[in-house]
């Protein structure tokens, strides 16, 4: 695997789990596997849960660490070909990209959208130049539209919650009110996941919020959220801006006033129309804007396990890139 971007990339899902499963009973059992092997860790943007449970899983595995926070430690990278660099930007990552790669022997790559060009965020820009100008093997650690390594920690928790294994389980993806514009990558990621699971999967969210249906896939689009809660498992709340499919004009903007969209916070009412389900988010999460206190607080919360799962989903990434180098 030379490179990890999309639930494609990790080939069969039922095996991965199952190695997931394998590695939360010994963490260390891969250990040497990455004996004088050193992973870098790019940061673009900040990073509580990603910076730490990548960390981890490179030391799980053996690995040497190097951490780059480009904004506080690094010179300003111009990352678009053709412009006079004239300003505040002094390197570009085209220079930049194949000297990080002469010092390590996989890429981590953490870049989120800019939320203003649609065309730049959707092609993966960043992303892409390094998988191009590196040689080294590049994993995404959230990109301009998708977080992998969440959306795995994600399934992860589903399948150690769900019991019914006669039923699949009812997951539902739903928007809630946020103050700023935030990007699509982790509904996108987690709706391509839970597509590719053995769930019913269904998307709730007002008009105008609609994902890219690369990323939506056979998901049941509602936007009557009670309705899209009733029966419910597991609810997954979490807000994005407009992605500009059917309002291309308004890509990665806040279409509504979100103090006019409060009915859309994920509360105790809300729960109820559930079977009693589990309730999700991959954190942080703004409280009493995209769930009320009670809700996250109840024993049905999953929030900081699927925290916990970060570490093994990255973990089994980072292993099967080992492994892949070493054929």
């Amino acid at each position: 695997m030379n490179s990890f971007l999309n639930v494609q990339d990790i080939g069969d899902l039922r095996q991965a789990l199952a190695e997931a499963q394998e590695i939360k009973k010994d963490r260390y059992k891969y250990v040497e596997l990455g004996r004088n092997k050193t992973a870098l860790l790019v940061f673009f943007n900040n990073s509580l849960r990603t910076r730490l449970s990548t960390q981890k899983a490179a030391l799980n595995l053996g690995m040497n660490v190097i951490v780059l926070d480009v904004n506080a430690g690094a010179w300003k990278l111009e990352t678009e070909r053709g412009v006079i660099m004239d300003g505040d930007k002094s390197e570009h990552l085209l220079e930049a990209i194949p000297v990080m790669a002469c010092y390590c022997d996989m890429i981590g790559i953490r870049s989120f959208a800019g939320l203003t060009d649609r065309e730049y965020d959707y092609a993966e820009t960043v992303y892409n130049q390094f998988v191009k100008y590196s040689g080294k093997p590049v994993f995404a650690m959230e990109t301009a539209t998708v977080h992998p390594l969440q959306a795995f920690a994600d399934l992860i928790t589903i399948q150690e919650s769900w019991m019914e294994s006669e039923k699949r389980p009812k997951v539902v993806l739903t928007w809630a009110p946020h103050p700023k514009s935030l990007p699509q990558a982790v509904p996108n990621s987690f709706a391509q996941w839970m597509n590719a699971a053995d769930v019913d999967f269904v998307i709730t969210h007002p008009e105008g919020y609609e994902l890219d249906p690369k990323f939506v896939g056979n998901a049941r689009v509602e936007y009557d959220q009670k309705k899209a809660f009733e029966g419910a498992d597991f609810i997954y709340a979490k807000n994005w801006s407009c992605p500009g499919v059917t309002r291309p004009q308004d890509y990665g903007k806040v279409l509504h006033d979100y103090h006019t969209m409060t009915h859309w916070t994920v509360d105790a009412e809300h729960m109820s129309w559930t079977n009693n389900a589990k309730f999700m988010h991959c954190l942080p999460v703004r409280r009493n804007m995209i769930v009320s206190d009670d809700v996250i607080e109840a024993p049905t919360s999953l929030v900081i396990p699927e925290a916990a799962n970060r570490e093994i989903s990255a973990t089994v990434v980072l292993k099967r890139i080992l492994q892949s180098q070493a054929v």
